[in-house]
């Protein structure tokens, strides 16, 4: 026997015992309980991410939704008397009454619920919205001096609308205190009412 044969002797005999050590390893209990737990711990992790993701914070939201619906008030305020269509005219005119007594219902709520004063107000929150309101008020502004506020403000409003329903459907998935469900459903059948004179608004008619 030459020195390779001797060493591929050596090598084929050790093969099966490595190989076995390692069976033993894979098909230990110990093992396999250690890999379930790590597995279990990702799920664990993965499920509490998905519901943490999808949880809000009602008081913020209710907060928020109140504060845009002021700010979108005091908007229409400002161009409501602007507006030439007496038809759109009339529709700015009950949206602002639908607003406002939405803003003195949550205003009434967040009091009792939550003690709220709009000084209380989380600052980020406030700053968003005024930029957004700013931006907004910017938009018209330019409608107005260039003679198109009747369609853009049909347009702007009709898109405030949905962003109000949008936002009082994530409240009602946060919260089941009945009282509030009742202010966003009322509010939200109110916009329903109105969306389509916004929306389908031309200027022709």
């Amino acid at each position: 026997m030459d020195g390779q044969e001797y060493l591929n002797q050596i090598s084929a005999s050790n093969q099966p015992v490595e190989q076995s050590k390692l069976s033993k390893i894979l098909t230990s209990k110990y093992f396999l309980i250690g890999v379930g737990a790590v597995v279990a711990l990702i799920i664990v992790i993965i499920i509490g991410g998905m519901i943490s993701s999808g949880k809000g914070d009602a008081k913020k939201d209710c907060i928020s939704l109140y504060l845009h619906i002021n700010n979108t008030s005091e908007l229409i305020n400002e161009y409501q008397d602007s507006i030439k269509s007496s038809e759109l005219r009339a529709s700015s005119s009950s949206l602002n009454t639908v607003l406002q007594d939405a803003s003195k219902k949550m205003a009434e709520y967040l009091t009792v619920k939550y003690k709220f004063k709009d000084k209380d107000a989380n600052k980020k929150t406030v700053e968003k919205l005024t930029l957004e309101k700013d931006a907004l008020n910017e938009e018209l502004f330019d409608a107005k001096i260039n003679g198109i506020l009747d369609r853009v403000y049909a347009h702007k409003m009709a898109y405030e609308m949905q962003l109000f329903v949008a936002e009082s459907s994530q409240i009602k998935k946060e919260a089941k205190d009945e009282s509030l469900q009742g202010i966003l459903d009322t509010f939200d059948s109110s916009l329903e009412n109105l969306y389509s004179k916004f929306n389908d608004f031309s200027e022709g008619q």
